[in-house]
């Protein structure tokens, strides 16, 4: 076993241990922290595989930018020491199932598909053809995914920052109302 495979291992390990930790973990700043720790080990098997272009637009888009937006989200929606609920048996039931059905599907998709060699030579991957790739909108050009993954990342904090608001409203009136009514009944 080479160093490269020794290196390999770990980054594989430690990308199945954070993620595992990323949606188990109760506390959700912890979450982020672990998904961050998931993104920095893809890049540096991006880096391993020679994908410098693209192990650096893992690190600064995804570990750098998302991952300090959902921070602050978290921040600014949350309390940093509240904990998730856990769910219900059944429902934790079913969520192994899915899971243990979407595993299956995916091994066996990946086991029957025949790889088969091409005979085209590789495409050359400078960071000019990447370019030209990820702002084309033909047949190999990337721009048309990036816009509606970037309208639904959007979408999605937008819709957390409003139920996060209604929550937060809703205690206020709770509190509201429970200090009118034991104001009341002193007086």
């Amino acid at each position: 076993m080479t160093l490269s495979d020794i290196i390999f291992y770990l980054f594989a390990g430690s990308i199945v241990t954070f993620s595992v930790l990323t949606v188990t973990s109760r506390r959700i700043l912890r979450s982020a922290v672990y998904l961050l720790f998931v993104l920095v080990s893809t890049a540096g098997i991006y880096f391993m595989l020679n994908y410098n272009f693209l192990a650096a637009v893992q690190l600064t888009v995804y570990a750098g930018g998302i991952i300090v937006l959902i921070i602050f989200s978290i921040l600014l929606t949350s309390h940093v020491s509240e904990k998730a609920v856990v769910a219900p048996v059944k429902q934790q039931i079913f969520s192994a199932l899915a899971v243990v059905a979407g595993a299956t599907l995916t091994l066996l998709t990946i086991f029957k598909f025949a790889f088969k060699p091409s005979a085209s030579p590789a495409m050359v991957s400078d960071v000019q053809n990447v370019g030209r790739e990820l702002v084309s909108y033909g047949r190999d050009g990337y721009a048309l995914p990036f816009e509606v993954v970037s309208i639904l990342l959007l979408a999605a904090m937008v819709g957390a920052i409003v139920l996060a608001k209604k929550e937060k409203n809703l205690k206020a009136e709770e509190t509201q109302t429970k200090n009118n009514t034991e104001n009341s009944s002193k007086s």
